[in-house]
């Protein structure tokens, strides 16, 4: 099936075309809600709704743009609006903390547990350092690096997911490479 017969399947209500969907982009969207998220659970949860998004408006893809740029639009929108609302809701909790009324929340990290080694220890550090670099990079940086890099997509591809032209794309993870850089020389440094 193409894309095009899955998608008029799924908005007829087959079954069978939204299975096939699912498993022909199920990777790839969960590989985008992780590359953002860092956290294997909340990256399948989100790769979940980002299907249920997708099929509940199949009948409104326009067709504009090939399948895929449209999953890893709104894979890459639900991953940040989830990383905005956690920091929401982790800053209320930290804030509570502080002023005694809530004893039992204790803020969570997203990172999961390291493994046992010496040298597991250090490249969970390393991921955690790396994460939370470009965690820390302006929004439109750090989406655009983490399509490229991560999730190893095109400029061309990202200039169409975000919406923005292909000098800007370059421009953005051009400087997202020079603040990154800048971060994580600390760490190279020692």
């Amino acid at each position: 099936m193409t894309d095009i017969e899955l998608l008029n399947g799924i908005a007829k209500g087959d079954p069978l075309a939204g299975r096939i969907f699912v498993d022909r982009y199920q990777l790839q969207v969960y590989n985008v809600c992780y590359s953002f998220l860092h956290n294997s659970h909340d990256a399948e949860d989100l790769a979940q709704e980002v299907f249920i998004e997708a099929i509940r408006n199949a009948s409104k893809f326009r067709g504009d743009a090939k399948l895929s740029t449209w999953l890893y639009r709104i894979a890459t929108n639900r991953s940040l609006n989830f990383i905005r609302d956690n920091r929401k809701r982790r800053f209320r909790i930290e804030i509570d903390a502080l002023f005694g009324l809530s004893g039992n929340d204790v803020p969570k990290t997203g990172v999961e547990e390291p493994s046992v080694s010496d040298d597991a220890l250090e490249q969970n550090e390393q991921k955690n350092i790396l994460a939370k670099a470009i965690a820390s990079l302006p929004l439109n940086q750090r989406t655009a690096f983490t399509l490229n890099r991560l999730d190893d997509l095109s400029y061309a591809e990202i200039a169409e997911i975000m919406e923005v032209s292909l000098s800007a794309v370059e421009s953005m993870i051009h400087r997202a490479r020079l603040n990154l850089r800048k971060k994580l020389s600390v760490y190279y440094l020692q």
